[in-house]
């Protein structure tokens, strides 16, 4: 996690370093309280500003007051928000105050915790009852959470002992016994790439991050074209762009400007291969004389899809100087509570 650090205090700024060291995150001390190795800061309203889109996590070495004013403004989604800790500057307590799940702000309470020799403080329902979290789960297994009104709503029929269904497309570990494996029912939860499953009357639809997108495309192509094509190509054949796990492609294309900036808005991997690996690539592949000519290798985007350790389920497609072909990689859904 790329993680921030913000302290206020003489005392802070001491505990600031300990835990910057340990977590290999970067230190920001108000101005009166700094050293070298911090980047000093007056206006917190405008250094949280800043941060809470370019950090995946932010420790206020302070009163949780501090923490929840400073963040409160721009808060927007337990799916996109980051963890925000609050660690007193008497390194006695650390306090999961935001995206304690999914943002992963209760583990990193516990490391904090740890660091400082601290009481960890974390007050999710489900963790506090020892109770099947959607949430968890849906973060262990890279799995994409559809309706959060939904999620809600599972967890807290799980917390009341109702019965909640599961149906999941792809193998998987023994469900957790506050589920039921099920195809219909009041409320439940699917696991499914499909779009128009929902089997419960209230479905928590959790979408697999498994489609690895290889991706061809002429010098100088912006992201805007590529993404509108692999766009256009993804809802042509169904396929939420969220389920997106990676970009494949020809190793000479690594720092191709457009595709490079393609997947960072999509903060995607990207994958490449030389043209002795794409051409090792087994099954049956579109071929062209120009592209081999041009790159060593026949086909780039079918080729670098499979190698990404996927199959092949939407071929070649071109448009714009752009060629794409999606393949579907394989899932296993675990149960493992991972300590949560």
């Amino acid at each position: 996690m790329k993680t921030a650090v913000i302290s206020f205090t003489e005392r802070g700024r001491l505990l600031s370093e300990r835990i910057a060291g340990a977590l290999n995150a970067e230190r920001f001390c108000f101005r009166t309280h700094t050293d070298g190795s911090a980047e000093a800061f007056t206006e917190l309203s405008a250094l949280t500003a800043e941060l809470f889109g370019k950090y995946d996590a932010l420790v206020f070495v302070s009163s949780v007051g501090i923490a929840v004013r400073a963040a409160a403004p721009h808060i927007r989604s337990k799916l996109t928000d980051p963890a925000v800790v609050a660690a007193d500057d008497g390194g006695r307590f650390a306090v999961s105050v935001l995206s304690g799940h999914i943002g992963g702000a209760n583990e990193l309470t516990k490391r904090v915790a740890d660091i400082l020799g601290a009481v960890p403080v974390i007050t999710t329902s489900s963790d506090v009852h020892g109770k099947f979290s959607p949430d968890i789960f849906a973060k262990n297994n890279g799995l994409v959470i559809c309706d959060t009104r939904a999620a809600r709503a599972v967890a807290a029929a799980v917390l009341n002992g109702d019965t909640v269904g599961f149906k999941c497309g792809y193998p998987h570990s023994e469900i957790s016994p506050e589920l039921t494996e099920a195809d219909s029912g009041d409320i439940g939860i699917c696991v499914s790439g499909n779009a128009d499953d929902n089997p419960f009357r209230t479905t928590l639809r959790l979408l697999p991050k498994n489609l690895a997108v290889g991706i061809g495309c002429k010098k100088g192509t912006s992201r805007d074209v590529i993404t509108a094509h692999i766009t256009r190509v993804l809802d042509d054949n169904k396929l939420d762009i969220r389920r997106l796990a990676a970009v494949a492609t020809i190793d000479i294309k690594k720092d191709e400007p457009g595709l490079v900036a393609f997947c960072e808005r999509f903060r995607l991997p990207m994958k490449t291969f030389t043209a002795a690996e794409l051409m090792s690539a087994e099954g049956e592949f579109a071929h062209s004389d120009l592209v081999e000519r041009i790159t060593g290798a026949d086909n780039v985007c079918e080729r670098a899809a499979v190698c990404a350790g996927g199959k092949i389920t939407v071929p070649k497609t071109a448009g714009n100087g752009v060629t794409a072909a999606v393949a579907e990689l394989p899932v296993y859904i675990g149960f493992e509570r991972n300590g949560a």
